[in-house]
């Protein structure tokens, strides 16, 4: 079933089509692997590696974490904000909900009911009634609804699902409802919620601290803004506070990122939150970025807000955008890049990481294959430029059981045993798959590069090639093939010396336009047959 039968099915029976996928497994059950599975260390994300760093400096200054409502009624909005509330929820996301139908049960929809294979009598139907009567009070939720309209009718679920879906159009013609609330935008917003409850029952000075998302409804994102970010947002309350402890909780907070000098502004927002001419801008100088930046704001809340929600204390509340220290300590331009490389970075593998996905494909399973394999290569090391014609017997003897006898032949006059190529080892360079001489000159700048800065892989041509030899013996032995012939003239592609590339590593290779290049001459011949 392709991903185009799926769809259509899916749009004509969506039960019957989600049933009908558990087909696409291959082998569901998988018990002989598991115990060859391992899971190793993955990969952080930059931006969430600072998040944990920020945690752990506002822990060392002894700041309590926090964690701070994120459903926000627009009247707190104009509480905090004042007059400036209506550009603010102009940035804000409101909430919307599908209201909860009155669904009925007339003759028509018992009908249909019915039509669809379901036999009702008059328990089914009070029965599937009162499913609806209860989801109408919200005393069953959206995600059970299926399962006990299924019971009600004494029905499958695929059942219960095409009842839904083909009697009750009611829940597809449901539109959002808004709401009066919004996600909170700036932490400022959770904070006056937080500290309105904790004001009267916890000693001064309170330090709190909380990392956190927040939503902004913006225009577009570009390389600076989404429309959702971290906010690193803490707030220090006693009963006097000033401008000073903002300005030393800012400077212990950055040094913790290896920042050396501050520099304090007023910030020209002037967010009405704040008391005039408190709110503050810090800019910070890294060594590591030999420049100012701005790194932070703080500011006193304004005693208007803090009356609104009763609370008699000063408050000092500073914010860091997570994303932003993540920027410039990794050096991002482009905050997108960084948040969702998936989407926005550019597509990058290392060439250690291209040399883990090229292998030898067809490789001896038994311990003699494997060294009936070394066997091979230690002949052809040996006798390689031998001018031919010539013949050597790499092994005589048992093999799995049986006697077997293995040479390797040149026939033909003026040449030698093995081409030039023939040891070529495979390098990986600035993403190109190289086949490098390393008995010879190199006579082109790719290889030459590549030998010299290139990651090796560690693979001849050779190696490829006996262990393809020593694998085809084996399958000789398990078929009853009483000889075989293994002939390479010029390798083209990596399967002409038995390697296999990953599919994404070929993918990379092709969309970056790398080279796979194993060109080469290799002449060899290898024989082997059972003796009697």
């Amino acid at each position: 079933m392709n991903k185009k039968e799926i769809i259509k099915l899916a749009k004509r029976d969506f039960e019957k089509a989600w049933k009908e996928t558990a087909s696409t497994l291959k082998n569901p059950h998988h018990d002989d692997e598991y115990p060859r599975l391992l899971l190793k260390p993955g990969k952080t994300n930059h931006l969430y590696d600072t998040i944990w760093e920020l945690r752990q400096a506002y822990l060392m200054l002894g700041f309590e974490e926090t964690i701070n409502p994120l459903f926000i009624e627009e009247d707190h909005v104009y509480r905090q904000f004042g007059p400036e509330a209506p550009a603010v929820l102009d940035r804000c996301f409101y909430l919307a909900g599908l209201p909860r139908p009155d669904i009925g049960l007339g003759i028509d929809k018992i009908e249909k009911i019915e039509g669809l294979g379901v036999s009702l009598d008059e328990d089914k139907i009070n029965g599937l009634q009162e499913v609806f009567r209860q989801y109408k009070k919200g005393e069953t939720s959206g995600d059970d609804l299926v399962l006990d309209l299924s019971c009600a009718l004494d029905v499958e679920n695929e059942m219960g699902m095409r009842v839904l879906e083909r009697v009750f159009p009611e829940f597809h013609e449901l539109k959002p409802v808004p709401s009066k609330t919004t996600l909170r935008s700036h932490m400022t917003s959770g904070w006056f919620l937080t500290l309105k409850n904790l004001h009267k029952n916890r000693a001064m000075p309170l330090k709190l601290f909380s990392i956190d998302r927040c939503f902004r409804r913006e225009q577009k994102e570009d390389s600076s803004h989404l429309m959702t970010y971290h906010s690193a947002s803490c707030v220090w309350m006693d009963d006097e506070v000033s401008l000073d402890i903002g300005m030393a909780v800012s400077e212990s907070l950055l040094e913790h990122f290896g920042f050396e000098k501050f520099r304090f502004q007023p910030d020209d927002k002037k967010s009405k939150y704040y008391i005039p001419e408190t709110q503050t801008e810090v800019y910070g100088y890294h060594p590591q970025l030999k420049d100012w930046v701005e790194v932070a704001t703080f500011g006193l809340y304004s005693p208007i807000a803090l009356a609104r929600y009763g609370i008699d204390q000063e408050v000092m509340n500073l914010g860091v955008g997570a994303e932003r220290i993540a920027m410039i300590l990794h050096g991002y331009k482009d905050v997108r890049e960084m948040v969702y490389p998936q989407t926005y970075a550019p597509w990058k593998m290392s060439d250690r990481e291209l040399a883990s996905m090229l292998r030898i494909n067809l490789y001896p399973v038994t311990e003699d294959g494997r060294t009936l394999m070394e066997k091979i290569l230690q002949t052809l090391r040996k006798h390689g430029d031998t001018d031919s014609p010539c013949e050597f017997t790499a092994f005589k003897g048992i093999f799995l059981g049986k006697e077997i006898q293995l040479d390797v032949v040149e026939p033909e006059k003026g040449t030698k045993l093995l081409g030039p190529a023939a040891w070529n080892e495979i390098y990986i360079y600035q993403g190109n798959i190289v086949g490098v001489p390393t008995r010879k000159e190199v006579d082109d700048d790719l290889s030459r590069n590549a030998l010299k800065n290139g990651v090796n892989t560690g693979i001849s041509y050779m190696e490829g090639l006996a262990a393809q030899a020593a694998y085809r013996v084996e399958e000789m032995m398990i078929s009853g093939t009483e000889s075989i012939k293994i002939r390479t003239t010029i390798a083209k592609a990596p399967s002409d010396v038995n390697l296999v590339l990953d599919k994404v590593a070929l993918r990379y290779i092709t969309s970056k336009n790398r080279e796979i290049d194993i060109r080469g001459p290799i002449f060899c011949t290898i024989n082997s047959h059972l003796l009697e």
